[in-house]
């Protein structure tokens, strides 16, 4: 083995490996299955008799601590260690549910004859550029494994039973004189008997199938990779010169022919009708020529294939079990699996992915015949690093642990009808930013949902109503505002939409009113600006005594429409800020807010969070939740101030998530469609029947993805993760304390309440 990942297997052969990611196959509609297989198929036609290649599919069990260290929250010592412990107990439990504990990889293995390295190099690594760019053609993401990474697959094959981590460094060979062999051998091996051997203290089983069956269907190499063991797959693959494929086909058609003639002999000879022969000979001789017109005129090839398997286990007894249940999916398929007796040695070498056949047995079939064994399933999501839980894979029941800020876009959208679990889903979300990332967090709560979590987590709740104690200033300025250097170029904006808002004018504020506000705004902040303490932060009625004093009707006008929010009945907003708003986690209650009041609220509350985003950039991510997100889109002067906090929140850490049930506000405009088109994660709950359709159009969802949006129970639907999507389900224990914190249910808040009264009297006496 050499460092860039070409290997010698024997004195002429050298080969390479790509790893290949899944795609969702079995989730595709017809129409995109099709294209995909067409693809493979035009894939397979690449490889000419030169290259044999082999598909190799290694499922492994990984020892417990691998993934457990990937979900652990280790506690910190502080008040929330008992929710902390609580959390990381239920994503334990979800672990064990799943087959988690088996990873999951695929590689695709390609040799050549040559007579040394020199000659071989040039024409590998022009092999594997078309070969990776194949992969592109079919969305697999694909990279080729160097020297390190393929001793690496090798070790963890060779010494499965010991899960220790591969130890290794090309520096070591020469003065150790040892070879790259000795770092991948297990402890021994032995092939005593011809049906099994034993691998270091795994007994293992290879077996090949023989394809019986006349027509096979795509899900069969599927089944088999959803077993719950160590099972290795391979297919060894070798294309038939073409011309030589037509002359073996052309030279059985002769034969069969020949037959016939004979036969209609032997009927004239009895006296019996000549055109009564044998049923045999009628039906293959019909098929031979349909498969010479295949490869003549189909753009069909010939390959030579065996496929190979590989079950191990600890003792004999549970290894015939797997080896039973294996063969029972191969039967289903009217396949037959035969264990390769006295062949067990061959077979185990052919098992590993080095590119090479050790066992004679080959069956011949035709391009798309090859091509049913379609490598793609399932796409599983399991990220190590700041990953958060979003349920368990509908298809798998695997963990799904992903990290957003991985994303080119993390923005996200969680769209789903009222009861499916949306608010709920936002706060499971929440809770584990919390414990695993060191983020900021700020929720505008138009519905009061979130304070007892928010409570619970140590963070300030801000009830913002006519009546409340709590103020925010919309006039609050962050000197290290956004790229520019003139940190009112962005308030500018906002004041801007806020008094567009307020004003309630169709067609927006006028150029003149527009001039005017921008002419005030440098006098306001003068006097902050010269001395920035808290005391000099201009407030609402600071913005209205400069438009008084300005002679233009224009801003007697403005002045007018702000004077109700400043001396008025609504002057909720004309006070400096007196709640502490560099919590961890802040979450503005405006439930309280009346109608008019609450777009108001909700703009004040994005400036906001500009502001803490601002101070945060370069230092850490800050996540910003806004639940029913389309009361912000119905409004043109807040719908663009999320579409821009949605284009531009990401060059700064921000990860804006959108909460909302109406999907037809979401695409009521252009500009709005913009917040689609840069949200990469999206969390799809229950679909009502009218938004499913315009879903599945816009994100282009086949018809069986769509099924887990309909009528689907709380907790369950699509997850898209980029290019990824993944049905998923959640089912989280109502008997933990973290659920009564986060269901939204009237009964359980009901409950909630009572219980945390009857604490507060325990509390008391």
């Amino acid at each position: 083995m050499w460092p860039d990942g070409i290997c010698r297997v024997t004195d002429t052969r050298y080969t390479k490996t790509i790893q290949y990611q899944d795609i969702n196959y079995q989730l595709s509609q017809n129409e995109d299955k099709t294209a995909i297989f067409e693809a493979w198929c035009d894939f397979l036609n690449y490889f000419d008799s030169s290259v044999q290649f082999q598909l190799s599919f290694v499922n492994l069990s990984a020892s417990q601590e691998t993934f457990a260290r990937s979900i652990s929250i280790p506690p910190c010592g502080d008040e929330f260690d008992g929710i902390r412990a609580e959390y990381a107990g239920m994503l334990q439990n979800q672990l064990a549910r799943g087959n988690n504990g088996l990873i999951k990889t695929k590689y695709l293995t390609f040799g050549i004859e040559a007579d040394n390295l020199r000659a071989a190099k040039p024409r590998l690594e022009r092999i594997e550029t078309d070969l990776l760019n194949n992969f592109k053609r079919l969305g697999v993401v694909a990279a080729p494994l160097n020297g390190f990474e393929r001793l690496h697959v090798m070790h963890d094959i060779l010494r499965m039973d010991e899960q220790e981590p591969f130890r290794f460094s090309w520096d070591w060979l020469a003065p150790s004189g040892l070879s790259t062999k000795d770092f991948i051998a297990p402890s021994s091996f032995e092939f005593k008997t011809g049906r099994m051997f034993r691998m270091g203290k795994k007994l293992g089983a290879i077996s090949f199938v023989q394809i019986l069956a006349p027509e096979l269907t795509d899900k069969m190499l599927a089944e088999f990779l959803e077993m719950d063991c160590n099972l290795l797959v391979n297919l060894h693959i070798q294309s038939i010169d073409q011309m030589k494929a037509i002359k073996l086909v052309k030279a059985k058609v002769t034969d069969i022919n020949r037959m016939k003639i004979e036969e209609q002999k032997k009927a004239v000879r009895s006296g019996y009708d000549m055109d009564i022969i044998p049923s045999d000979l009628n039906t293959y001789g019909g098929e031979a020529k349909r498969l010479l017109e295949d490869l003549q005129s189909r753009n069909e090839r010939m390959f030579l294939v065996t496929v190979v398997f590989l079950n191990t286990a600890k003792n004999k007894q549970e290894l015939e079990n797997v080896v039973f249940q294996t063969a029972g999916i191969a039967q289903k398929y009217n396949c037959s699996l035969r264990r390769l007796d006295y062949m067990q040695e061959q077979g185990l070498m052919s098992s590993v992915p080095l590119g090479v056949n050790h066992i004679p047995i080959k069956r011949a079939l035709t391009t798309t015949s090859t091509a049913i064994f379609v490598p793609f399933t399932t796409q599983e999501l399991f990220m190590a690093g700041e990953s958060l839980y979003y349920g368990l894979n509908a298809l798998s029941n695997n963990m799904i642990m992903v990290d957003r800020k991985k994303l080119k876009n993390p923005n996200g959208l969680i769209l789903g009808t009222p009861g499916s679990g949306k608010s709920f889903a936002a706060k499971r979300e929440i809770t584990n930013a919390f414990f695993v990332t060191k983020d900021d967090i700020i929720i505008g709560d138009p519905e009061g949902e979130y304070y007892p979590l928010v409570h619970a987590l140590g963070g300030q709740v801000v009830h913002i109503s006519p009546t409340s104690k709590d103020y925010i200033n919309p006039m609050d300025i962050n000197m290290d505002y956004s790229d520019d250097d003139n940190p009112l170029g962005v308030k500018s904006d906002f004041v801007l939409s806020l008094c567009e808002l307020i004003m309630g004018s169709r067609d927006g504020i006028e150029a003149e009113e527009k001039s005017v506000i921008d002419r005030c705004l440098p006098l306001v902040y003068q006097k902050y600006f010269a001395d920035p303490k808290p005391e000099n932060m201009p407030v609402l009625g600071d913005l209205y005594d400069c438009l008084r004093k300005q002679k233009e009707p224009q801003a007697q006008r403005i002045a007018t429409a702000l004077e109700i929010y400043v001396n008025g009945s609504l002057k909720v907003f004309n006070h400096r800020t007196n709640v502490e708003l560099n919590n961890r986690i802040v979450c503005f209650d405006i439930k309280e807010l009346g109608k008019q009041l609450k777009k108001i609220g909700m703009l004040i509350v994005q400036d906001q969070v500009w502001n803490r985003v601002t101070v945060n950039r370069g230092i850490k991510s800050t996540r910003y939740y806004i639940d029913e997100f389309h009361l912000l889109l119905k409004e043109e002067q807040t719908a663009a101030y999320s579409v821009e906090i949605w284009k531009r929140f990401r060059k700064w850490g921000g990860v804006p998530t959108g909460i909302t049930q109406n999907i037809k506000d979401l695409l009521a405009s252009r500009e709005i469609e913009n917040i689609f088109e840069n949200s990469d994660f999206i969390l799809m709950l229950n679909q009502a029947a009218g938004d499913r359709q315009i879903l599945a159009k816009q994100l282009n969802i086949s018809p069986y993805q769509l099924s887990y949006v309909t009528n689907s129970g709380e907790g369950e639907g699509l997850l898209f993760y980029g290019t990824t999507i993944i049905p998923f389900k959640d089912k989280f224990d109502k008997n933990l304390k973290l659920y009564s914190l986060m269901t939204t249910k009237p009964k359980e808040v009901e409950k909630r309440e009572k219980e945390m009264e009857a604490e507060k009297h325990e509390g008391n006496r």
